[in-house]
């Protein structure tokens, strides 16, 4: 938790004591205008509609002991909680602390829930009702920000739909992946390519390897630098799964297949980056949602 200066401690501190003691001075100045010994003759000099009058008399006492109570609450709060400055309070109250305090008291009462699915093997749990229906609940709460509430990603974020999976699609891969995150990174080749005109050259190219629609004759010239390439996509452009590197000939493009698209992934690289959960999930509910995500696909887990 970050505190804040010495300097902006006292400054809190002052500037919370003067307000509560200016609202004391102002109930006591308000409570002695007025003449209660005066009865109604005790009138202001305001006059509206001729014989309108506004009356001078002292608060209800009621009033002021209820104005006078919030005061001494103030007081009290201050002493119990956080608010002036960097003092914790006299009960050590902190919204991290009472957050923390919730999802402990969560984990208690799923905790044997989650141990009890988790001692299953990966292929009984995907048959399994019960786990799939809490495993889709872990990943609507930390799952579809990214990759769609269907699992059907979007732009950048790959799909969990289909059969392509950078970085392996087995249970124990994807649960990897869950655990430590992965980092994707697509360099810059466009003045390697030569600018512009290579890298159009290049994604011709790269259109021929999955059937799509390009011009033979750049494409050509393209296949002469794939050799700058086949460190990371392979002689046949199918990619490297140890790498992370996507399979080129399959149609499935996450930042976009047009040409458009292409060249500014091949000229100015991409960088993409599936933060880890190690520190946000137990391993019960990591492997839950890995078995659930390994599911959304046509893989099979093995």
């Amino acid at each position: 938790m970050n505190l804040m200066s010495e300097t902006w401690h006292w400054v809190v501190i002052v500037i919370t004591a003067v307000n509560i003691l200016a609202c004391w001075w102002l109930i006591r100045w308000s409570s002695a205008q007025g003449d209660s010994s005066k009865g109604d003759n005790d009138t202001l000099d305001h006059v509206w509609d001729e014989n309108l009058q506004e009356r001078n008399q002292p608060l209800p006492r009621w009033w002021l002991i209820l104005f006078y109570g919030t005061i001494i609450w103030g007081f009290g709060y201050l002493i119990a909680y956080p608010g002036m400055g960097n003092f914790a309070g006299t009960l050590g109250w902190s919204q991290e602390g009472q957050w923390q305090a919730e999802v402990d008291a969560v984990d208690d009462i799923y905790a044997e829930k989650y141990a009890r699915l988790a001692a299953l093997d990966w292929d009984d749990l995907v048959a399994s009702d019960e786990a799939m229906l809490t495993a889709s609940r872990l990943f609507a709460a930390n799952c579809t920000t990214c990759h769609g509430s269907d699992g059907g990603g979007a732009v950048g974020f790959p799909s969990l739909r289909d059969s392509e999976w950078n970085w392996g699609s087995d249970y124990d891969s994807i649960q990897a992946t869950i655990v430590n995150g992965r980092i994707g990174v697509m360099p810059p080749w466009g003045p390697a390519l030569g600018g512009d005109q290579g890298v159009a050259e290049m994604v011709q190219y790269v259109l021929s390897l999955s059937g799509s629609d390009h011009d033979p004759a750049m494409a050509a010239k393209g296949q002469a630098k794939w050799t700058m390439c086949l460190a990371c996509h392979g002689p046949d452009g199918k990619g490297n799964q140890a790498l992370g590197a996507p399979d080129l000939t399959n149609n499935i493009w996450q930042y976009g297949g047009s040409e458009a698209d292409l060249a500014h992934s091949i000229a100015i690289g991409r960088n993409g980056e599936m933060p880890a959960h190690k520190d946000l999930l137990s391993a019960e509910k990591i492997k839950l949602l890995s078995a659930y995500v390994g599911s959304l696909g046509d893989s099979d887990g093995s």
